[in-house]
């Protein structure tokens, strides 16, 4: 089972290297290495011969020599997103990036772990919805383990706020970094890192920025190769042959969409790959080079509020280099609920998941819980995923994800569904009260019954109770009655209770 080694990855601890002495170029010969930014010291005047953009692709053969150093010259902004309203209800009390993920995680601990990876260590992450418990996982994963001796090192909360000059919330990608760019600009780095939070993928940082650099680029996107069916739900992008990208167009069909095929051989796939793969989407993932990202959100496009839209193919409008790096690998935008509980069980998919927690090259950090084990007591489990300090008691699990702290009692059925777990464990005291006042336990219930659907953490789900989606509806809100039906999934609210003998 997966539960010792999924413990192992969850308690990792990020190693952070120390800065590096200044060398003959140091800070202050970097592009942009003062903190009002600077065009690099050139040895010859006019741009300098550009790099194969074959270099460009993101494959574990090519190598990285950043100069200066990713964790001195480099500043990670992770944008936390909207009020995630098509993963309601899991942002009812959470935002988007604190949503549960793979039994021991959250979202956010994926672009965060990529940074730490990649040795970007001082990253931002801004969010205005519900961020209280955003806040308290990201204190307690990474709060202290950061930073060091010659290491400035951070992970910090940037919430939305009201000033005389912004009086608003944030409007979008653009406009939060807008209003947060007097702090970005403090920072003695050459580029900044934009990168989503409710992204699965996993990514070296370091291969997208030493593209960046090579190219002489003033933003670089991250671009992902993919076939016609599903290039006309994405942003596509249209490249000339030193990958520079010079057309956009936003979820294309018909001749519009034929318009939009590229060589994809010219970012590094191979001939046959790239018949397969003629289109480009934008991952919603930049490196914009510090005094570009300045000059854009305060002088060019003060007005614009989403980067994709709006500030990306304005930069290409008015002459700057914008270049496209390929990412040839999983990646999947966790926006809705059904392509989050895809996701998540995508990671039980044998013999090869669709996302490995298991990389030890590029391990993915969390939370130390300081858990138990998990418990398994005559229990039939077949194709699942087991979080931290479960007890699963002779029941039958199969093709599932079961979080932390899962109680699960004996006699239930467990099918194709994500259990989040819980926050707390109940005391044999606070059992024994429930019981004798007719309450319900946090957990499964005995001889329950749950199939192609979530549960949210802290539900309490009766005896013999049957979530399997009995009519089959595809599309359902009963708030009231504790779950959502969302693309005919099951979504258990957190803190519910369904009574024993329910039926849905």
């Amino acid at each position: 089972m997966a539960t010792a080694m999924g413990a192992t990855a969850a308690t990792s601890r990020a190693p952070i290297p120390p800065r590096p002495e200044p060398t003959a170029f140091g800070l202050q010969g970097s592009r942009r290495g003062a903190a009002g930014g600077g065009r690099r010291l050139r040895a010859v005047a006019g741009r300098p011969s550009l790099f194969s953009p074959r270099a460009v692709s993101d494959s574990r053969n090519s190598q990285t020599c950043l100069d200066p150093d990713a964790s001195t010259s480099v500043l990670g902004i992770i944008l936390g997103g909207g009020a995630g309203t098509r993963l309601y209800p899991l942002t009812k009390k959470r935002a988007k990036p604190a949503v549960p993920l793979g039994a021991n995680y959250r979202l956010i601990d994926i672009p965060v772990s990529n940074c730490l990876n990649s040795n970007v260590s001082k990253i931002y992450v801004l969010t205005q919805f519900n961020s209280a418990s955003l806040n308290r996982h990201l204190s307690r994963a990474y709060g202290n383990n950061i930073s060091g001796y010659k290491n400035e090192g951070f992970v910090e909360v940037l919430a939305a706020q009201q000033s005389p000059e912004n009086p608003n919330w944030f409007q979008g990608t653009a406009d939060a970094v807008r209003q947060y760019l007097w702090l970005f600009e403090e920072h003695n780095v050459m580029e900044f890192l934009i990168l989503a939070g409710d992204h699965l993928y996993r990514m070296d940082y370091q291969k997208f920025i030493q593209a960046h650099r090579e190219t002489d680029a003033d933003i670089t996107v991250a671009a992902l190769p993919m076939d016609e069916q599903r290039a006309t739900a994405f942003g596509l992008m249209k490249i000339d042959d030193e990958g520079r990208i010079v057309e956009f167009a936003e979820k294309p069909k018909g001749e519009m969409l034929k318009s939009m095929m590229v060589d994809t051989t010219i970012l590094g796939l191979d001939t046959e790959r790239a018949k397969e793969l003629p289109y480009i989407a934008s991952m919603g993932i930049y490196v914009f080079s510090k005094d570009a990202m300045l000059r854009l959100l305060r002088e060019n496009f003060p007005l614009a509020n989403d980067f994709g839209s709006e500030v990306i193919p304005g930069a290409t409008e008015i002459g700057l280099r914008v270049q496209a790096y390929l990412y040839d690998g999983y990646w999947e935008d966790i926006g809705t609920i059904e392509a989050f509980y895809n996701a998540n069980l995508g990671i039980t998919k044998k013999p090869v998941p669709d996302f490995s927690f298991y990389d030890r090259s590029a391990p993915i950090y969390t939370q130390s819980r300081y858990l138990p084990p998990s418990k398994v007591l005559d229990a039939d489990v077949t194709d699942s995923v087991i979080g931290e300090g479960c007890v699963i008691n002779h029941c039958k699990i199969n093709h599932s994800v079961v979080g932390l702290r899962s109680c699960i009692s004996e006699g239930a059925v467990i099918e194709d569904s994500l259990l989040m777990g819980a926050d707390y464990y109940e005391t044999e005291n606070d059992k024994k009260v429930l019981s004798e006042t007719g309450g319900i336990p946090i957990g499964i219930g005995k001889n329950a019954h749950i199939r192609k659907a979530i549960i949210d953490k802290n539900a309490r789900i009766g005896e013999n109770v049957k979530i399997i989606n009995v009519d089959g509806i595809q599309e359902a809100s009963r708030e009231s009655d504790g779950y959502f039906i969302k693309s005919g999934i099951v979504t258990v609210i957190k803190d519910a209770l369904i009574p024993s003998g329910t039926v849905i």
